[in-house]
């Protein structure tokens, strides 16, 4: 198992320790985790992020944002133990709601 992905699944606990149910949150870090070790980059870059994210072509534009910040939020809590965690800014993938 990575570093990368014991640190999701410890993020995982916490959040819903505190309460937070993560309905989707939870697979989509789980994709990304796979994504990421099939490509053996082994710390979140910004476009590592946006990659995967955008992976399924033709998707809407919510969907990817989703996915998206799922990711941001992971890194924002993920580089106080990997300084080299970059977060992914919070415009990158813009989505109006419907």
């Amino acid at each position: 198992m990575s570093a990368l992905r014991e640190a999701v699944e410890e993020y995982i606990a916490l959040r819903r320790q505190l309460g937070f149910k993560l309905a989707h949150a939870d697979r989509y870090l789980g994709k990304f985790v796979s994504f990421m070790e099939a490509r053996k980059i082994p710390f979140i870059t910004t476009e590592a992020a946006l990659e995967w994210a955008m992976r399924p072509r033709g998707a809407d534009p919510t969907y990817l944002a989703h996915r998206l910040a799922a990711v941001r939020c992971f890194a924002r809590h993920h580089c106080a133990a990997d300084p080299r965690t970059e977060i992914p800014p919070i415009d990158l993938l813009r989505h109006r709601p419907r």
